[in-house]
């Protein structure tokens, strides 16, 4: 009988959780390497190149993947021959271990997870709880997966009860463009399908733990190997959602999708219940199996894994934001590439409430926006001379409903983000000449080195939502929606669904 201390349990959960908030694993980062090998979108390409260098920097300095370093996730089979040496519950010894992870003083994680939900939301400080899915198998050992899913990704999860005789193939290419690009592609689509609605969403979120092996199936399928109702759909489904055109954070290209994973169960007669999660570009997740003699030794990748690739922060046109006037914004187009210097605030949901509610009740707001360029960002908490700790843009969509309000009431000229702006920002930004401009998600470690100097300058006690003012020296940004309210995420994807030529544009 295996026996599990407490103690290997906590720290295995812990060190897997550090680990996997600086190594991406290595077959996303092939995979990665060979899609931005054949991209021919130059913006696409471009997105991607930031992806690796950050990626690489970050195994290199062992600091955040990105800023949203997720909420911990943990699949466990614990053999029904497997005893614990243990005073807390399963559940209370991923918390500890996740509460370490967090805290740990040489990478400190964001916390994001809040308490009441559906009332106060308050952060709970420490990222805990964390989402345990335990399963008792035979054996005499624990396999356990973990996995840190950022928000934007999570947020664009699907469920569907279709119809018996419903393809599933039509409702992910119906939904896919829905989703936008607030998951950071290129990433991964997990589909559950099958079961009930609760296991059909299961089995997406734990088929997105496996390898990606689409390459290794498109080998199977020209060998002329039988294949199965799982595999050919995966194909089939690889081929069309990649043939939409959607592209790296949405900025049009030939790969939206690095593998698609799928997971099925036997369902009622009258069901046809159909799940989907995206992964990130933050794609993060590690497997390890506990044997009772000792904690997990994870093994970190080579350096050698990587491209040797290089970003140039020096292709764009440089931006004096010091000196900013609406008649310089009037001139950007979208599509141009950018060099912010100067001093930008930022500020995320919880700030933009704030702010909207002070000036609804007439109350004067605390920092002045005239003039100035607001970046949506929450950033970890920064360790030894570092300014700030990894930075990247959250997604923009969340503060559509107040845009209108802060670009008429502040003054305020522009916003940083990342994905695409619904209808009602881009009317906003278009009756008031201003801007939305994208910065790449997946790329945190590499945006935080252009932020020179950071200080609070309101609401404090929101943590990572508090109004920060940063001092950036070529800080990388693309127009995304010009003054006009032209859309480069509603054009770019249609040019280069045409361009592929699978799908139809007006299918």
């Amino acid at each position: 009988m295996t026996v599990i201390k407490q103690q290997d349990f906590i720290q295995s959960i812990a060190d897997a959780f550090q680990f996997i908030s600086y190594y991406h694993p290595k077959d996303f980062i092939q995979a990665l390497t060979k899609a931005w090998e054949k991209e021919e979108n130059p913006a696409a390409k471009d997105a991607m190149t930031q992806i690796l260098v950050n990626s690489r920097m970050c195994a290199e300095g062992r600091r955040p993947i990105c800023q949203d370093t997720g909420i911990a996730v943990v699949f466990l089979k614990v053999g029904m021959n497997v005893q614990w040496d243990a005073e807390l519950s399963v559940q209370d010894m991923v918390n500890e271990g996740v509460r370490q992870a967090y805290a740990a003083a040489g990478n400190p994680l964001r916390a994001s997870i809040l308490r009441d939900p559906a009332g106060k939301r308050q952060n709970t400080k420490d990222n805990t709880p964390a989402v345990v899915h335990m399963e008792i198998v035979k054996g005499d050992k624990v396999e356990v997966i973990c996995a840190a899913k950022g928000g934007g990704s999570e947020n664009k999860s699907k469920l569907a009860m279709l119809n018996p005789s419903d393809s599933i193939v039509d409702w992910v290419l119906k939904t896919v463009p829905t989703m936008g690009a607030g998951w950071c592609p290129p990433g991964i689509l997990g589909i559950g399908i099958g079961g009930t609605p609760e296991k059909a969403a299961l089995m997406a979120k734990e088929s997105l733990m496996g390898h990606i092996d689409i390459q290794e199936l498109q080998e199977k399928a020209a060998s002329g190997a039988e294949l199965s109702t799982v595999e050919a759909l995966r194909l089939e489904l690889f081929e069309k959602v990649n043939a939409l055109g959607i592209g790296a954070q949405g900025l049009g290209g030939l790969t939206t999708v690095l593998d698609v994973k799928i997971f099925d169960y036997p369902t009622h007669a009258a069901s046809k219940p159909v799940a989907m999660i995206p992964n990130c570009a933050a794609t993060r997740h590690v497997e390890f199996e506990l044997d009772g003699s000792g904690p997990a030794v994870l093994e970190a990748p080579s350096l050698e894994d990587w491209p040797d690739i290089t970003y140039d922060p020096t292709n764009g046109k440089r931006v004096n934001l010091d000196t900013l006037t609406k008649e310089e914004v009037a001139s950007w187009k979208i599509g141009d590439v950018l060099l912010l210097n100067g001093k930008i605030l930022t500020g995320r949901d919880a700030a933009h409430k704030r702010l909207v509610d002070m000036i609804n009740n007439g109350e004067e707001l605390p920092v002045d926006f005239t003039n100035r360029v607001i970046y949506y960002v929450g950033p970890v908490d920064p360790v030894g001379n570092e300014v700030v700790g990894p930075a990247g843009p959250t997604t923009a969509t969340r503060m559509d409903k107040f845009t209108r309000t802060m670009l008429e009431q502040t003054g305020l000229l522009g916003m940083i983000g990342k994905s695409e702006r619904g209808p009602v920002a881009c009317e906003a930004i278009a009756d008031n000449k201003a801007v939305y401009l994208m910065a790449v998600g997946g790329s945190a470690y590499l945006v935080s080195k252009a932020i020179k100097t950071a200080k609070v300058l309101a609401f404090e006690e929101l943590g990572m939502e508090a109004i920060y003012e940063f001092d950036v020296k070529d800080m990388p940004v693309t127009v995304a929606v010009d003054p006009t309210g032209q859309s480069v995420h509603a054009i770019a994807p249609k040019q280069w669904q045409a361009k592929i030529g699978i799908i139809p544009v007006d299918a």
